[in-house]
């Protein structure tokens, strides 16, 4: 089998043949049709996360890694104690694996899994940069419907990850103060979800004008671009004083930095922080409690969460996002485009 992989941070990928694997006992061997590309991907390469002030905290990676855990693809073989799952059969992979003995992982909540003991699938064993994936268990295995084989595999991270986001905002139906700042790939299934499974119709705020107009048509109630003058002020008077939820897909200082002065006068305002871009931010203390805020990170989502989601998609009640399909040996351009903001919405590779 083709394996695309990582060697040494911040090197190119490489291409390798490599034997297919041959599962056993719970094990499911899939051969992937398409594999997403998201931000993870880049802090996996690159090997660390900016945490500010110039330092970095690196990245767990196994190393040589095929990366990729977005993955959607066919069932070919599985261990003898698989059951009820047949050959030919197509999945969307949940990788966020965990290894199954600390008490994250029997709350069902694995993808809180400790950083050094985690199985997660294209970041501590190979992933859908390689032409086959095994997973470790049938259980993690969901029907993606109807969905588009290019678009499938990104419910496993940005879908989840913005499923899980928008749930922790408790969301009334219909109101008009969420803000979600992203108008790239997570920030357009966010919007996309929220739609459909909150009935809210977010404001969306970016620096890239050509992505706004992108979420303008995906059914944003209005897009703002944050680096122009009177941008805040704007979302006051669309928000009627103050945005209620902001969610940050983007995660940089200059994202934070605008979304939390956008709560205005409104008390008890909730701050979701998702995005990994990095940096650092300084909180005024007296002001968090005078206006009682909540500023609470969102990482991923459960396997749960995972079954909500993939019920919401088989359904066909989440609109499909345009996805870019590329060739798998396209990986190291690719990796350099998401990172230089070349790709305005989502992205796979495919084998």
């Amino acid at each position: 089998m083709k394996s695309y992989q990582v060697f040494e941070n911040a090197q190119p990928i490489k291409e390798v043949e490599l034997d297919t694997p041959i599962p056993e006992g719970d094990e499911v061997l899939i051969k992937t049709i398409a594999c997403g590309v998201c931000h993870t991907d880049i802090h996996i390469h690159d090997g660390f996360f900016d945490i500010g002030n110039g330092k970095k905290m690196a990245s767990r990676m196994v190393q040589p890694l095929a990366m990729g855990h977005e993955v959607f693809g066919e069932v070919v073989s599985f261990g003898q104690n698989v059951k009820n799952i047949e050959v030919g059969k197509k999945f969307v992979v949940y990788p966020w694996i965990g290894c199954g003995e600390c008490e994250a992982c029997k709350a069902d909540n694995e993808h809180e899994c400790g950083p050094l003991t985690a199985e997660n699938i294209g970041v501590a064993v190979d992933g859908g940069y390689g032409e086959y994936v095994l997973v470790k268990h049938s259980k993690y295995l969901f029907d993606a419907g109807n969905t588009p084989d290019d678009l499938a595999g990104s419910y496993a991270c940005r879908g989840l990850t913005a499923y899980s986001s928008l749930k922790k905002a408790n969301l009334k139906p219909n109101e008009n103060k969420l803000v979600i700042i992203s108008a790239g790939g997570l920030g357009l299934l966010a919007l996309k979800i929220a739609k459909a499974a909150f009935n809210v119709s977010p404001i969306v705020v970016d620096i890239d004008d050509s992505k706004l107009e992108i979420a303008k048509a995906a059914g944003a109630s209005e897009v703002i671009n944050s680096s122009h003058e009177g941008a805040k002020k704007r979302i006051m008077d669309l928000t009627e004083g103050g945005a209620t939820t902001v969610i940050d897909y983007v995660g940089a200082e200059a994202s934070i930095q605008f979304g939390y002065d956008l709560f205005g006068f409104n008390k008890n305002g909730l701050y979701i922080l998702v995005g990994m871009l990095g940096g650092k931010f300084e909180v005024q203390l007296p002001l968090m409690t005078f206006s009682s805020r909540v500023l609470q990170g969102s990482y991923l989502g459960s396997i749960q969460e995972m079954e909500e989601l993939m019920d919401l998609v088989r359904a066909g009640k989440i609109e499909p996002v345009p996805v870019e399909a590329r060739h798998v040996s396209m990986a190291n351009d690719t990796i350099a485009d998401l990172k230089a903001g070349n790709i305005p919405g989502l992205v796979c590779l495919k084998h």
